[in-house]
Order: C-alpha cells, then sequence, then structure tokens
C-alpha cells in the first residue's frame, strides 16, 4: 500500500457557519466518493481557508460523516493578494494501490479555477 495525497477545494458565498460547515462536508463526501476509500484508509486531513472565513473550522464537518477517528487540522492561507475569495482547501492523504493517475482530485464551485488541468484531466490523457 501507499500513501497518496488527494487535493481538493470550494469556496463559499459568505463566512457564515452553516455554509462552511455544509460546503466542508459537500468537498470531503465528494472527495471520498470519487475515491472509493473507507474513514479506515485515511492518513490525515488538513484543510485551509483564506483569511475571511473565521465562523468555523471546517473540520467539523467530519462529524457527519462520520470520521471520528480520522486526524484533521485546520490552517489559515497566506493572504496572498488577489486570491480567490471564500475558498476552503483540502489535502487527504489515504492509503491506496492506486497509482497518482488514478486519483481524483475534486475541485467545486468558484474554486474550479484553482486547478482546471486535475478537474478536466481526461481532457489531458
Amino acid at each position: 500500500m501507499l500513501v497518496r495525497g488527494i487535493r481538493g477545494a470550494t469556496t463559499v458565498a459568505e463566512d457564515k457557519k452553516e455554509l462552511v460547515l455544509e460546503a466542508a462536508y459537500e468537498l470531503l463526501l465528494k472527495i471520498q466518493q470519487e475515491n472509493d476509500f473507507n474513514p479506515e484508509d485515511i492518513v490525515s486531513v488538513l484543510l485551509t481557508v483564506t483569511p475571511d472565513i473565521k465562523s468555523v473550522f471546517p473540520a467539523e464537518a467530519r462529524k457527519r460523516l462520520g470520521w471520528d477517528l480520522v486526524p484533521l487540522m485546520c490552517f489559515q492561507e497566506i493572504p496572498v493578494e488577489n486570491a480567490l475569495p471564500l475558498c476552503i482547501r483540502v489535502l487527504v492523504h489515504f492509503n491506496c494501490d492506486k497509482k497518482q493517475s488514478e486519483i481524483n482530485h475534486v475541485y467545486l464551485k468558484n474554486a474550479v479555477v484553482l486547478r482546471r488541468d486535475l478537474v478536466n484531466k481526461e481532457e489531458h490523457n
């Protein structure tokens, strides 16, 4: 087994607790569905938010996923000028037998502009 990383990101319309938690849940669930893994396969999850998100830790979304034993950590992104606002990014480390080319990275909402090469990877093969 190898440890692989899955990248992803999403955005929220505004910094409200319920919107941040729903967006984080949607992103993590989609990552799990697109990559077909169990919570026991997860090594760790790193979540970042842009400085304009302060209402809640997006890692709290793990409760709805049943990821109670998964180690999650939240960080604040560095405040880069003209960066995509109200953005939640994630890096999921998990154990698998997949090749890197078989990993499905997930970018939702306005975050699709961050990595079009990963969102539309079938166009690049």
